[in-house]
């Protein structure tokens, strides 16, 4: 059975003294961290199931290699979760463990498990045979969803959609053990943990992550080795300003340089302006790809290294990932004009929600397709572009369909507007009335509404119009810079 992580099954030679995980100035090689997770998961065998407190550290890289070569499911802790939250996921998960780092100040909800202490800078060795492989479908990690529209549910990854997923990449960006992927991603989601730490571990390559992220280590790393650089949009965005900046300087060169030697850039978790997509690219000569993912599914689409950049698309399916898009009565739409929620099957799919068989049957048609609950579009060529989500991002105003991501770009495009979110509000008259929540470039001059609303007019259609803008100090955003629509609501 071929292994998940095969660079650490038994790494000699050249291989055990490559550098697999770098966190700061504590590097470990893939030796070292074959040793250590040996070592951890004999202690670990018949625990059922374990908590990882996901930490940006190489303690919690330790402890989910660990579980993932014990065969023990792992459910990665975000540090950041309220009590309450906290405790349904322990309720529902029941982990016997909770495996942290020695600094790792853990909350009373988990002074009831058995702690274990990993210590990267002091790990435990051990001469012993790695643990034999799992089953393809065993679990490997329960990942919590955000809980937006209830509890947060446990989603069960086994190791066929993590493997399923991590080549389907290696397919698409000609992902190598060469490569040297440079983040500062949290350690407890898919977009972090599975692609940022997981994938350069199956392709035998290396990760540098930066802790907290910062413009400075983004340069420092891309420009010292660095071939890949993961982020998010607000990432992006703050690279974008650095490269922007009218001062310029060193600062502004050094990092205009680094991403221009990068071999790939890439954002994921939620769309990234196109306003951003273009001023990197007018910095660096390098384009921004997109993919498209969810905690449930792992990757569904991606612009691939050798295709053709499109700013506001997440590009065509994946190796192995069919995609439709469907009418809200079930029809499969057709044609490059059809807007309809995307729906994915395929062997990058989660195994089911934990405890919860009926939220898995009402997530999936009765032949088998994922209802992924976002709405988009796909072109001639396959590739997708997202509208948003179902729920909030879909404005049904006046007999139209409306996406609320178009205007927020266009929003975007104006010099006024720092940050923007579209919604819809109930309106009597046009159903749906698209209103946009504006963070302006210069609070003390913000632009005039109406001017905002005929700048989209104009280079959208008159019935896109924001009929109501609120101005605010900032958007609320969650840990992964994803803006929390449901949160902006007029008081």
């Amino acid at each position: 059975m071929t292994p998940l992580l095969p660079a650490l099954q038994s790494p000699t030679g050249p291989a055990a003294s490559r550098e697999a995980v770098r966190f700061g100035d504590l590097s470990l090689t893939y030796g070292e961290l074959a040793a250590a997770s040996t070592a951890l998961a004999a202690r670990m065998a018949d625990a059922g199931r374990v908590a990882v407190w996901a930490a940006p550290t190489p303690e919690t890289v330790i402890a989910v290699v660990a579980a993932l070569r014990a065969g023990v499911p792992a459910v990665p802790l975000n540090p950041r979760t309220g009590e309450r939250e906290l405790a349904h996921i322990l309720a529902d998960s029941e982990p016997t463990a909770v495996l942290a780092g020695p600094d790792d100040a853990l909350p009373p909800a988990l002074e009831k498990l058995r702690r274990v202490t990993v210590d990267a800078r002091a790990p435990e060795h051990t001469e012993g045979d790695a643990p034999a492989e799992e089953a393809p479908e065993s679990p490997a990690l329960i990942v919590y969803t955000s809980g937006t529209t209830g509890p947060p549910k446990g989603a069960v990854l086994p190791r066929r959609a993590i493997a399923a997923s991590l080549d389907a990449l290696e397919d698409a960006w000609g992902w190598t053990g060469d490569d040297v992927l440079v983040h500062a991603l949290p350690l407890f989601h898919v977009h972090g943990l599975i692609l940022g730490v997981l994938g350069p571990l199956r392709r035998g390559g290396s990760l540098r992550h930066l802790g907290k992220f910062s413009t400075e280590g983004v340069a420092r790393e891309l420009g010292s080795g660095g071939t890949m650089l993961f982020g998010v949009p607000t990432m992006y965005h703050r690279l974008a300003e650095v490269l922007d900046a009218p001062a310029g300087g060193a600062e502004r060169d050094a990092l205009a340089g680094a991403l221009a030697g990068a071999r790939l850039l890439v954002s994921g978790s939620a769309a990234l302006p196109v306003h951003d997509h273009e001023r990197i690219a007018a910095a660096t000569g390098r384009r921004v790809i997109e993919r498209y993912g969810m905690t449930e599914t792992l990757m569904n689409t991606g612009i691939r290294a050798d295709g053709v950049p499109r700013p506001g698309t997440v590009g065509p399916p994946l190796a192995g990932v069919e995609l439709r898009l469907v009418e809200e009565d079930g029809t499969v739409l057709e044609g490059t004009e059809a807007i309809g929620e995307i729906q994915v099957r395929g062997p990058n799919l989660f195994t089911g929600y934990l405890n919860r068989p009926d939220a898995t049957a009402a997530a999936h048609t009765a032949d088998g397709w994922f209802r992924t609950g976002d709405v988009g579009t796909v072109d001639g060529d396959g590739y997708v572009r997202i509208v948003g989500r179902k729920a909030t991002d879909l404005i049904k105003s006046g007999g139209y369909k409306i996406g609320a991501g178009e205007i927020e770009n266009v929003l975007l495009g104006h010099p006024g507007v720092r940050e923007a979110a579209v919604t819809g509000e109930e309106d009597p008259d046009l159903g749906e009335r698209v209103v946009a929540w504006v963070v302006a470039s210069d609070p003390d001059s913000p632009p005039l509404a109406e001017e905002l609303a005929d700048h989209v007019a104009a280079q959208l259609a008159p019935h896109k119009r924001p009929r109501t803008v609120h101005f605010l100090d900032a958007l609320p955003r969650n840990d992964l810079g994803k803006i929390m629509k449901r949160s902006l609501h007029v008081r």
